[in-house]
């Protein structure tokens, strides 16, 4: 009786346990994983200066702060900052889709107030 008893009770915590682990899907949005440094070409411009920087040996470094994204660029460019992503499969795309990244792409062809900033780099 005793063995039928604590047979019961270990296959309800194992299926506990196997429940509990399953059921908590990977969200690329909740964790760390587009976050690192892209190599690349890199552009910037801005109108109202008149600047206009490219280079095709730049990168762009992507840090999550809380639920935004910042894109830190090398060779002077300005960052992006405050940036909502949303996931698509295992794609991160911003609202306006001028923003994506997987984890092995990054490309941006974004503009915001007379400043237009591009990327297309790879891990």
């Amino acid at each position: 009786m005793m063995k039928t008893i604590s047979n019961y009770i270990g296959i309800v915590l194992l299926i506990t346990t196997v429940t509990i682990s399953c059921s908590k899907d990977n969200d690329p949005t909740d964790d760390n994983l587009f976050v690192g440094t892209y190599d690349g070409t890199i552009s910037y411009s801005e109108l109202e200066s008149e600047t206009n920087i490219t280079t095709e040996d730049g990168r762009v470094t992507v840090v999550k702060v809380g639920d935004n994204y910042r894109f830190d660029f090398s060779n002077g460019i300005p960052s992006i900052n405050g940036i909502t992503m949303e996931k698509n499969q295992n794609i991160l795309i911003n609202s306006s889709g001028s923003i994506k990244i997987d984890e092995g792409e990054l490309l941006i062809t974004y503009t915001e107030e007379g400043e237009t900033w591009g990327a297309d780099c790879t891990r």
